[in-house]
């Protein structure tokens, strides 16, 4: 048997549509499994079934069958490890095949919200206060926020940071903000269940990883050790960020326009001189 007998015959356009989108699926699923632990598991896969070709060619009868029966659970066996990673690609195809008409509407009220979570965390921050604040995007998390202690209130600096004060009751948890509203606090979240994950992070950052995992919201974490902030997008986490990079992966995240972002400057420069020309 040759190798001709496996390659369809480009004989017509739609062939060559159809080698197309075998090539995007293909490079797609290799772009996200980059870098995540499936590398290694696919490498080993691939082995499993050259051994299996190997066992047929040279008729090793009793490889052959260990490896046919084996194969039969390896589907099976990929879902229950990598279910978390299958969960990612299946809301990355979605949110890139979703219309735009479907598309949940973010960014209506600019950057200025935003900025009121960037000045509460760098204010957390600096009092090494922990904090952890997630929002959702396309994906909902209505399961967590009915979970936790609902406000349905509007985001503000001194709302934030009283939240997170260690003598208040709220503060032990999350905060859930969906569109452009601060849903819920005290909300508890699903660990990360990566092996790979330094031991070092404590529950907190575990928990802003493992909601980032199941979803496509974002988090931030504050550390109430170290003061530091972290970013945490896909799985994703970027450690040690300042107030400029914060606002920066902020805004880009939740696709606020950049002349968007100007104009909310220029907005704030404004008011800013009239009040000192006021006063």
């Amino acid at each position: 048997m040759q190798l001709s007998d496996y390659i369809p015959a480009i004989s017509s356009v739609r062939s060559l549509i159809d080698m197309a989108f075998v090539f995007i699926i293909v490079y797609v699923v290799l772009r996200l499994l980059r870098g995540t632990r499936a590398v290694p598991t696919i490498v080993g896969l691939v082995l499993l079934f050259l051994l299996y070709w190997l066992s047929l060619a040279q008729d090793l009868a009793t490889l052959e069958f260990v490896l046919r029966y084996a194969v039969v659970y390896v589907g099976f066996a990929i879902i229950v490890l990598f279910q978390s990673e299958i969960r990612q690609a299946l809301i990355y195809f979605a949110n890139r095949l979703r219309f735009p008409i479907l598309r949940r509407q973010r960014g209506q009220f600019g950057g200025s919200v935003y900025d009121e979570i960037v000045l509460a965390v760098t204010t957390l921050a600096s009092e090494k206060t922990g904090a952890l604040i997630v929002i959702e995007r396309n994906v909902g998390l209505r399961n967590f926020v009915d979970a936790g202690v609902q406000l349905d209130a509007a985001i503000g600096y001194d709302l934030l940071v009283t939240i997170f004060n260690p003598s208040t009751p709220l503060h032990d948890g999350a905060v859930v903000i969906q569109n452009e509203r601060l849903a819920a606090a005290s909300v508890f979240l699903p660990l990360t269940k990566n092996p790979e994950i330094s031991r070092e992070m404590g529950t907190r950052h575990r928990a802003a990883i493992g909601i980032t995992e199941g979803s496509d919201a974002i988090s931030i974490v504050v550390s109430e050790e170290t003061g530091l902030i972290t970013y945490v997008e896909a799985g994703g986490i970027t450690r040690n960020i300042d107030t400029t990079t914060l606002r920066k992966l902020l805004l880009e995240a939740m696709e606020i326009p950049v002349t968007q972002q100007k104009r909310e400057v220029t907005k704030t420069m404004k008011e800013a001189d009239s009040e000192l020309t006021v006063g």
